[in-house]
C-alpha cells in the first residue's frame, strides 16, 4: 500500500513539472512572435526620407563645426630604421545634422554600425599615415549615437602606421617628437572647421601605455590651417607627443661590452714582451670583437648620413683597442732594436780586444831583432790611433781637423741621442697608467656632451 502511494506521489510531481515547462515554452513563443512597440522610438524610415548623404549639413551656409576627440588604445611599434610608429586609436567625431533631429523624445539613440552607410560623414583622414585599417572583429568597430537635436557621435577604431621624422644624432640618448595629423581631405575651411572637443584636455589611455624603448614625457594639441595653392585652405588638428628613449638596454647591450673590451685589451700590458703569441692574439681578438659589435649594433638603424652618439663611442673604443695592439708593436720594435744594438756593441768590443791581443803578440815576436823594434813602434802607433778613433779621442782633443764627414757623424750622434729608444718594459709601465686615464677622460667628455 505504501509503495503504491509513493508511485502516485512521484507521478503527480512529474505532471506538475511538465506543466511548468509547457507554460514556459508558451510564454517564450508569445514573446518571440509578438511585435514589441516602444512609443518613444522615432521612425527611422520617416527620418531618412529626403536625406541626401552626398551633401554636408547646412550646405551653402556657414562652415560645419566638427569636434574631434582621441583615445589611444596602444602604441605597438616604433621603428628607427623606417622612421615610423604604429598606433591604435579610438577616433570620435561630433557634428550636428539638423536633418536628423526629432522632437517627440529627449532620449539618445544608439544605432547599429550598418546605419553608418546611410549618413553623411566627415572625410577625415590621417595626413602622415603610411597605412591604416579598420577593425571588424566580431563586427565593424563603429559607433553611432544620435541625439534629438541632430547631434551625431561617430566613433571608430583605427590602427595606423604613421611616419615620424627622427633626429638620431644623439642616439641612444635622444628624445623624439612624433605627430598625428588629422585633416579633411575634400572639404576646405569654407565647408568644415575642425576643433578639439571640449573634454579633450588630456588623452585617455596615453598615460597608461608602457613602451619597451621609450617613455612618453609630454604631449600637446595643435590647431592650424594648411594652405594649398590649387585647393585652398584646409583645417588640420595635430597631436604632438614627446618620447624619451630608455637607455638601460643600450648600456647593457652596447656600452658595457665596449668598455669591457677596451679593459681587456689593457691586459696585454701586464704580459711579458717575450710572449708574442699571447699578446698578438689578445690584441687581434679584441679588435675583431669590437668590429663585430659595431656591425651588429648598426643593423637596426637607418643608413643615415648623420653620425650618431653610439657610433662615436664605438669608434672611441675601437681606437683604444687598436692603440693597445700598436703599443705592443712599438714596444716589440724597441726591444728588438735595443737587442741588436747590444749585439753590435758586444761585437765591437770583441774586435778591439782581438786587435789588442794580436798587437801584444806582435810586440813579443818583433822584439827579438833590431828591425822588430821599429816594427813594434809602428804597430804601437797604429794601435793607439785605432784606439782613439774608436773612442773619439781625436775629436775630443782636437788632434784631427774637423771636416764635412766628421760634422755629419756628429749630427747623427745628436739625432740618436734625441730619439734614443725607450726600454720596452718602460713603455708597458707608461701604458698601464696612460691608457686608463685617457679613456676615463674621454668618457667624461662624451657623456657630458651627449647628455646635457
Amino acid at each position: 500500500m505504501e509503495l503504491i502511494t509513493l508511485k502516485f506521489t512521484a507521478l503527480l510531481l512529474l505532471c506538475a513539472q511538465h506543466q511548468k515547462f509547457i507554460r514556459a515554452i508558451t510564454d517564450l513563443g508569445d514573446y518571440i512572435t509578438t511585435d514589441i512597440e516602444i512609443s518613444w522610438l522615432p521612425n527611422l524610415d520617416d527620418l531618412m526620407k529626403g536625406y541626401a548623404r552626398n551633401f554636408r549639413p547646412g550646405i551653402g551656409g556657414p562652415p560645419l563645426n566638427v569636434a574631434l576627440a582621441i583615445e589611444v588604445a596602444s602604441i605597438d611599434h616604433i621603428s628607427e630604421a623606417n622612421m615610423e610608429y604604429t598606433m591604435t586609436v579610438f577616433l570620435r567625431q561630433i557634428w550636428k545634422d539638423e536633418r536628423l533631429s526629432y522632437n517627440h523624445t529627449n532620449k539618445t539613440l544608439g544605432l547599429d554600425s550598418r546605419f553608418v552607410d546611410k549618413l553623411w560623414l566627415p572625410d577625415t583622414y590621417i595626413v602622415n599615415a603610411k597605412s591604416a585599417w579598420f577593425h571588424d572583429v566580431t563586427v565593424e568597430n563603429k559607433l553611432i549615437r544620435l541625439q534629438p537635436n541632430g547631434v551625431i557621435l561617430y566613433s571608430i577604431r583605427i590602427t595606423s602606421t604613421i611616419s615620424c621624422d627622427m633626429d638620431l644624432t644623439k642616439y641612444p640618448m635622444d628624445e623624439q617628437e612624433c605627430m598625428l595629423d588629422l585633416e579633411s581631405y575634400g572639404y576646405s575651411a569654407d565647408d568644415i572647421v575642425y576643433n578639439w572637443s571640449d573634454n579633450q584636455d588630456q588623452i585617455h589611455g596615453l598615460d597608461q601605455i608602457q613602451l619597451a624603448q621609450f617613455t612618453i614625457t609630454n604631449y600637446y594639441f595643435v590647431t592650424e590651417m594648411t594652405n594649398f595653392k590649387s585647393a585652398g585652405q584646409f583645417p588640420r588638428l595635430s597631436l604632438h607627443f614627446q618620447l624619451r628613449r630608455n637607455r638601460g638596454v643600450y648600456i647593457i647591450q652596447s656600452y658595457m661590452p665596449s668598455i669591457l673590451l677596451v679593459a681587456m685589451s689593457w691586459v696585454s700590458f701586464w704580459i711579458s714582451q717575450s710572449a708574442v703569441p699571447a699578446r698578438v692574439s689578445l690584441g687581434i681578438t679584441t679588435v675583431l670583437t669590437m668590429t663585430t659589435l659595431m656591425i651588429s649594433a648598426r643593423k637596426s638603424l637607418p643608413r643615415a648620413s648623420a653620425i650618431k652618439a653610439l657610433d662615436v663611442y664605438f669608434w672611441i673604443c675601437y681606437v683604444f683597442v687598436f692603440a693597445a695592439l700598436v703599443e705592443y708593436a712599438f714596444a716589440h720594435f724597441n726591444a728588438d732594436y735595443m737587442r741588436k744594438q747590444r749585439a753590435k756593441i758586444k761585437a765591437n768590443k770583441s774586435c778591439v780586444e782581438a786587435i789588442k791581443r794580436n798587437g801584444k803578440d806582435a810586440i813579443v815576436l818583433f822584439s827579438l831583432s833590431a828591425a822588430g823594434v821599429n816594427q813594434e813602434l809602428l804597430m804601437s802607433n797604429r794601435l793607439h790611433r785605432a784606439h782613439r778613433i774608436l773612442h773619439g779621442d781625436e775629436i775630443k782633443h782636437g788632434k784631427t781637423r774637423p771636416n764635412k764627414h766628421n760634422s755629419k757623424s756628429s749630427n747623427k750622434l745628436t739625432l740618436k741621442s734625441v730619439f734614443k729608444p725607450i726600454d720596452s718594459d718602460t713603455i708597458d709601465i707608461y701604458a698601464r697608467a696612460v691608457f686608463p686615464a685617457a679613456f676615463a677622460a674621454v668618457n667624461v667628455i662624451y657623456w657630458v656632451a651627449y647628455t646635457m
